[in-house]
């Protein structure tokens, strides 16, 4: 059985195939664009869930990685999300010197803003 030959990187597809990847990737970007909104909802969620946790076990620290998860999940997935954070910050901007480096840079994409 012979293996099939890679397509050329210049050749034109055909046009079945054209159409086949393009209604394929109409689906793809579909799903990926709902995967992102559940992401950013299921982040908001653990945001929420961290201040219970936290308050009800105070002696171990559950609360917090639960919302700096949440915070990543609902930064990286949802515009709406990101500007919200950006306004807690500009609001309250002592929230960001509790927020560490690498947070600001996985959410945000810049360091931490120098604060004399």
């Amino acid at each position: 059985m012979m293996a099939r030959e890679p397509l050329e990187p210049d050749m034109p597809l055909p046009a079945e195939m054209n159409a086949a990847r393009r209604r394929f990737g109409t689906v793809t970007m579909g799903l990926h664009a709902a995967m992102r909104q559940c992401l950013a909802v299921f982040g908001a969620f653990l945001i929420a869930l961290a201040i219970p946790v936290g308050i009800l076990t105070p002696f171990l620290p559950i609360g917090l990685p639960l919302a700096m998860i949440g915070v990543v999940l609902l930064g990286r997935n949802a515009v709406w999300g990101q500007r919200w954070m950006e306004g807690m910050i500009v609001r309250h901007p002592r929230l960001e010197q509790f927020a560490p480096n690498w947070l600001m840079r996985v959410v945000f994409g810049r360091d931490k803003s120098q604060r004399s």
